[in-house]
């Protein structure tokens, strides 16, 4: 389905990823800016790559109206239907972790942090055989965005 080279070149990107995640599968950054600001410049960036965002949730305003305290923390639920769709035919249970997110929240010392689940650890979770072979340019997609709602 996937020529050699391809293929190659994801299982170099997907070993690569591995020895640099944690058991949790979270990549993760900082940003210099506050979370309103790093999400707006991340929803940009998803929509400048044609992606569509589903949607963007403030978890403090929700904590705020139970009366309860949370750093600022935004969470963007973006994606592609066509290319989540071609992952969730090779794993029903991809459809879990899809569509993509990116959390943004304001850490105990006030530095704002970025994460997104590695793609590789899809694999891991979902055994997208295969399938595996387009993780490669998701996890640059992502790691892209991040930077640039960091800049």
């Amino acid at each position: 389905m996937f020529g050699r080279g391809l293929l190659g070149v994801a299982l170099i990107v997907i070993a690569t990823a591995s020895s640099a995640l944690g058991s949790d599968g979270l990549v993760v950054s900082t940003s210099p800016h506050g979370v309103a600001k790093t999400a707006d410049r991340a929803e940009s960036a998803i929509t400048e790559r044609g992606l569509g965002i589903f949607a963007r949730i403030d978890h403090a305003a929700g904590a705020r109206q139970a009366e309860l305290e949370l750093p600022p923390t935004e969470l963007l639920i973006f994606g592609n239907p066509k290319a989540g769709t071609r992952l969730m035919q090779c794993s029903a249970t991809v459809a879990i972790d899809l569509p993509l997110k990116l959390l943004i929240w304001e850490g105990a010392d006030g530095v704002t942090q970025i994460a997104y689940n590695a793609p590789v650890w899809l694999d891991a979770r979902h055994g997208l055989g295969d399938c595996a072979a387009v993780l490669g340019n998701i996890e640059k997609m992502l790691s892209e965005i991040a930077a640039a709602a960091a800049e």
